[in-house]
């Protein structure tokens, strides 16, 4: 797990490592649950004023968000979704609209993963809205962050950065335009695609890019026990951002630690995927990259230019940074 006070919290809520419950296989550490059978469960939580603002986005668009969201973690442990269950607290004096159009975005983003809306739960609230979504998928051999061995391969797929990008036009007071819009307001879990990879070649350590490059190649490099160097100049920059409002060493720096992108970081051992990133991008229409390699030690480091330093240790959206009665430190 990574470092920051949205992790040392989780830590402390976790407490010592204890037996799992009889008929559970995967319990808490990863990005899903799994139990017998292979049932694999996530819950993600959607909050207006923390995720988005309503004046940046449709309603319709944050249910499809906080279902992609959600549905991204069971991409993550390479899993078939089976459907969601949706919850929400909403005013009262303007419930009846705005729950269908949230439903219907919700229920749109999970169609097009072939699945859909299997219950979930109604409350009021006079603010702010809130969207909770478990995901529910399953997999006879879920893949798990851990594994990742020194000198193994790093991977992403897609391009990352684009809806970092929009929320800093959005902060500005701009508008963002297009294809990074688009990444913000519906992002695509990568389900087929992990499926694909898992199928084909032996990926170790998986994780869905929810935090960050830097901040889930942490989580990655934690839950192996290794390093991960990434090579900045490998990292796939969305394209999009030659056109945004933002600088080439601002869009690099999105790409690196913006998080929300839902693409796909894993590893793999040396030249396993060599000889498929051309059936991959055909078959999927987004690059497979190789960014990074796993060494002895620990934590991120980046190589630029032939330099190597430490990532910044502040990496990745972090929920709780800086509320020192989280971590029990000061905040920086």
């Amino acid at each position: 797990m990574g470092i920051g006070g949205e992790f040392d919290l989780i830590r402390r809520l976790l407490g010592p490592s204890e037996d799992l419950t009889e008929g559970v296989q995967v319990g808490p550490g990863d990005d899903c649950t799994v139990l017998d059978g292979g049932v694999v469960l996530s819950a993600d939580l959607l909050v207006e004023g923390v995720h988005f603002q309503r004046d940046w986005i449709t309603l319709p668009e944050v249910g499809y968000r906080a279902a992609s969201a959600a549905l991204s973690d069971l991409a993550a442990m390479a899993a078939e979704p089976l459907g969601i269950l949706l919850s929400m607290t909403l005013d009262p004096a303007t419930a009846g609209t705005e729950a269908v159009l949230l439903q219907g975005g919700a229920r749109e983003a999970s169609e097009r993963e072939g699945v859909g809306i299997l219950g979930g739960d109604l409350s009021r609230s006079p603010g702010p809205l809130m969207l909770s979504v478990v995901a529910i998928g399953r997999s006879d051999s879920p893949k798990l962050r851990t594994g990742t061995k020194v000198r193994d391969e790093v991977w992403v797929t897609g391009w990352l950065g684009a809806s970092a990008a929009a929320v800093s036009v959005w902060e500005r007071g701009g508008t963002p335009a297009g294809p990074i819009r688009e990444a913000f307001a519906r992002p695509r879990p990568r389900i087929r695609e992990a499926r694909w990879l898992a199928e084909r070649r032996g990926i170790r350590g998986l994780i869905d890019l929810s935090d960050g490059l830097i901040g889930d190649c942490g989580h990655l490099a934690a839950a192996g026990g290794v390093a991960i160097q990434i090579r900045v100049e490998d990292v796939p920059v969305h394209p999009a951002l030659e056109e945004a409002p933002v600088s080439r060493e601002q869009s690099i720096q999105l790409a690196l630690t913006g998080g929300e992108d839902y693409e796909l970081c894993f590893s793999a051992p040396p030249g396993a995927l060599d000889d498929l990133t051309e059936s991959f991008e055909d078959s999927f229409g987004i690059p497979l990259t190789r960014v990074g390699r796993a060494m002895e030690g620990e934590g991120v480091h980046l190589e630029s230019a032939g330099r190597v330093a430490e990532a910044p240790r502040k990496k990745g959206f972090d929920h709780f940074s800086g509320f020192d009665h989280v971590s029990g430190e000061e905040g920086v």
